[in-house]
């Protein structure tokens, strides 16, 4: 059957210079997925390049030698001496190797806890080998558990449901406040990046319209035509921001740009409707005392930090949950695995036997002068019944839950001890595996 091997790096054990230098470009990966079978040892093979991470899973004849090779091949690859890499590489095997494509998926081992780019990403990375022909029957089924565990994952907590970065929290934060943002109309002060995203964060969420004011009047102009937003003139702030329910301001000013008395006099005109200020300056662009006034809400860039900690707290909680969920469909996966090692030798193991047996059952009939079918009855129950006595041992053993125990190895020693010859590999087709299951989400 096969070892299951991953060997890689990502952003806690290398630096960015040394992951661009081990890239795999995607109109490279082709060359780069063929390159990689044709060690001896490798039989499938999948890699992931992203700018976080690049990883071989390959599923080898031999667990050290395909580990060495993989090593190998990526270093040739790009042209870097293998001792130059060492320190920046790890390495899976078996087991281990099922739960870190498992944490890799379902993103419990990104920079961002829970972000959902990985899933897509390693679902390209699944797509390559697909069509490139690489993939056979034990990574087709590998990749195919590991979409479903991290849809169990996001299905079952909540480690990827809250916002972790300042633009998504002010879209969190002004769902709290309005709940429905489809009759919500924003004002965007400024343009600092963050506060430019946010702004777009906000029209992906549905409000009914953007307006854009900056000093450089022909800058509002532009990002208003890029948000389909109305632009305004800065020294008529006052004039329009009655108008806004959610105002986003980044502007660099030295002092604040509006006072609470501007914040009062806007609330007394709107007749109490809510509005909702985010203060990504710094300096701030807002009086933090406006937030004082009845039905206003003023979050600085530290209030949104703070809610970023607090939903990364939660998402550190949930992935306790996450991990359980990886240790339980790890266990499944082994058992699958296992009876993907343990059948073709058992059905090898019979068909040898019984051949012998069969040929042993002609050579005592034979011996007695005549083919009597008494006789052939008699000693074929004989030699039916010493057989199952003496395969009842390795098959039961071969058929026993795993856990805990190498079942590769297992295999290895029983054709050993019974000198069973080397099945066929089904390697690189691409297709379902036998149990009819293709790889989704």
């Amino acid at each position: 059957m096969g070892h299951i091997v991953i060997i890689g790096l990502n952003h806690r054990t290398a630096p960015v210079e040394i992951r661009e230098r081990l890239a795999f470009p995607s109109e490279a990966i082709g060359h780069a997925l063929r390159g990689l079978l044709e060690k001896e040892s490798l039989k499938e093979g999948v890699i992931l390049s992203t700018c976080n991470r690049v990883e071989i899973c390959a599923l080898a004849s031999q667990g050290f030698e395909g580990t060495s090779e993989a090593k190998e091949f990526m270093a040739v690859y790009h042209g870097i001496p293998l001792e130059e890499l060492n320190g920046y590489l790890y390495h899976y095997e078996g087991d281990e190797a099922v739960r870190h494509l498992f944490r890799v998926g379902s993103s419990l081992d990104s920079m961002v806890l829970g972000e959902p780019q990985i899933l897509g990403q390693v679902k390209d990375a699944y797509g390559y080998a697909a069509e490139f022909r690489t993939i056979g029957p034990i990574l087709n089924k590998f990749f195919a558990k590991t979409f479903s565990v991290a849809k169990r994952v996001r299905t079952e907590t909540k480690v990827a449901s809250s916002a972790v970065s300042v633009s998504y929290a002010a879209v969190e934060l002004a769902r709290k406040i309005f709940g429905d943002l489809s009759d919500k109309t924003v004002l965007l002060i400024g343009a600092g990046e963050m506060c430019e995203l946010a702004a777009r964060h906000l029209i992906s969420a549905g409000v009914k319209g953007i307006m854009v004011t900056n000093r450089t009047f022909e800058r509002a102009v532009k990002l208003a035509e890029e948000f389909d937003g109305i632009p305004i003139r800065f020294e008529e702030i006052s004039v329009h921001l009655k108008r806004a329910d959610i105002v986003l301001s980044s502007t660099g000013a030295p002092h604040f740009i509006l006072q609470r008395q501007d914040v009062e006099e806007v609330i007394r005109i709107r007749k109490n409707r809510p509005m909702f200020f985010i203060d990504m300056a710094v300096p701030r662009d807002i009086d933090p005392d406006a937030n004082q006034v009845d039905n206003v809400y003023v979050y600085d860039i530290d209030d949104l930090n703070n809610v970023i900690e607090t939903n990364l707290e939660e998402r550190q909680s949930e992935a306790l949950k996450a991990e359980e969920i990886v240790k339980e469909e790890v266990r499944s996966f082994r058992r699958w695995l296992d009876a993907q090692q343990a059948t073709p030798t058992i059905i090898t193991l019979r068909r040898k036997y019984e051949e012998v047996k069969n040929a042993e059952v002609a050579k005592a009939v034979s011996a007695f002068g005549a083919d009597d079918p008494k006789m052939r009855k008699v000693v074929e129950s004989l030699a039916s019944s010493l057989l199952n006595k003496i395969l009842h041992a390795p098959i039961s053993s071969l058929k026993k839950d795993a856990d805990g125990r190498n079942q590769m190895d297992l295999v290895s020693v029983v054709r050993e001890i019974f000198d069973l010859p080397e099945g066929s590999e089904r390697t690189g087709t691409g297709d379902a595996d036998e149990t009819g299951e293709t790889p989704q989400e």
